[in-house]
């Protein structure tokens, strides 16, 4: 490949996943299903994240937290939803991100989706896992101390969309398992439930369905079957 080719493939990966710079203003979100009367018996629900979580490509509707809230609402917990989330961000980018909007409240369930942009920029695992040990405890103080509030995602892993095609699949896999194996391993020591998406996520080369029109982010479809397996993790979260 040549050296000009080579500068225009990493001109397109950065504009598709938004490296933003932590000073970006967060993309904040509140908004409850409509009809449902607010009361003190609504569930508070904060997700937080990046591109993954406010739902690159997708609708409001269809992000996976929105969906998520819709299933609650249906099930007789009306919940209201804050989501605090850009295209880009890292792990450190996420706590700059809250230190903007500073919650003054503690919410119900709290969920997390962090690392793809520190995998993606080549940072060492062992920063990752001390960045995400602190946001993952920055996660439990809003859940008002309680670990068993928090829901933690695995991180997707982007070599298996129509948009890597052509690069090394089996080593970008590596990295998203390795970063993988921090979170999983600083959830359990925290208490906090844990939910892989990760193989979801390596269905998207068999269905192009799962993404969306950039061929790199994840689809309505595939974030329904990413809330297939929250809900019952959620529910019996909000039935405690």
């Amino acid at each position: 490949m040549s050296r000009l080719n080579f500068i225009f493939l990493l001109v397109i990966v950065f504009t598709v996943f938004g490296c933003a710079p932590a000073t970006s203003a967060p993309e904040i979100q509140e908004s409850a299903t409509p009809n449902i009367q607010k009361s003190d018996m609504q569930t508070h629900f904060l997700a937080l994240g990046d591109s993954y979580t406010i739902g690159q490509g997708v609708s409001e509707k269809n992000r996976w937290p929105n969906q998520l809230a819709d299933l609650l609402n249906e099930k007789g917990y009306p919940t209201e939803i804050t989501v605090v989330a850009r295209t880009g961000w890292t792990t450190a980018d996420l706590w700059y991100g809250l230190e903007k909007v500073n919650p003054q409240r503690t919410y119900d369930l709290v969920t997390l989706l962090i690392g793809v942009n520190d995998q993606f920029r080549g940072y060492p695992l062992d920063v990752y896992r001390e960045d995400f040990q602190f946001i993952l405890r920055k996660a439990i103080e809003y859940a008002d101390g309680n670990a068993d509030r928090v829901i933690v995602l695995s991180i997707p892993d982007y070599g298996y969309t129509p948009a890597s095609l052509g690069r090394d699949i089996e080593q970008i896999s590596l990295g998203i398992d390795a970063f993988n194996e921090v979170n999983r391993d600083e959830t359990g020591n925290a208490g906090a439930s844990y939910i892989d998406i990760t193989t979801i996520s390596r269905m998207a080369l068999d269905d192009f369905e799962l993404t969306t029109g950039d061929r790199l982010h994840p689809s309505g479809k595939m974030y329904t079957l990413w809330v297939k397996k929250v809900l019952p993790v959620a529910l019996a979260i909000i039935k405690r």
